[in-house]
């Protein structure tokens, strides 16, 4: 009997995270990156709070967190604890998180995050970019989780 397919996760390699981390304490420190910020998330088994820069996406009103790198740990810490908090500097907003389904609403969404942040992600997207069609994007959902934030408080 065949293992079921493990979920999509690329890994961040040494330079990937050292570059990663350095956004993040720029956001820590107030310094966003084309509207960067550094995502906290309670971990699902440590109860820790885990560290993280994103890419805080709007899309038609709404903010959403998109996974370019598919099933990472604070995609499950962000299921687990179902929100989180956002800083840039002094500034945090805590937010609840709700997964979104893989859909066509998903499809228009991924393709407006491309055009935003393709220049950075489009190599974990194996591929699709925001050029790609709606079967192609459609396709590739399954690998990149997407939460809608909604702040609280």
């Amino acid at each position: 009997m065949s293992q079921p397919a493990q979920p999509y996760y690329l890994q961040a390699g040494p330079l990937a995270t050292r570059l990663n981390n350095s956004i993040g304490w720029l956001a820590r420190h107030g310094v966003s990156l084309l509207g960067s910020a550094e995502l906290s998330v309670r971990g699902r088994k440590s109860g820790n709070l885990q560290r993280i820069p994103v890419n805080p996406h709007t899309y038609e009103g709404d903010q959403y967190l998109v996974s370019a790198r598919g099933h990472s740990q604070w995609v499950r810490n962000m299921r687990a604890a179902g929100g989180g908090e956002l800083r840039t500097g002094r500034k945090v907003r805590s937010f609840t998180a709700v997964e979104i389904p893989d859909d066509q609403a998903k499809v228009r969404l991924i393709r407006a995050y491309l055009k935003r942040w393709g220049w950075e992600v489009n190599g974990y997207f194996k591929g699709v970019t925001a050029k790609s069609t709606d079967a192609e994007i459609l396709a590739s959902l399954p690998d990149h989780p997407v939460f809608r934030i909604t702040p609280t408080g």
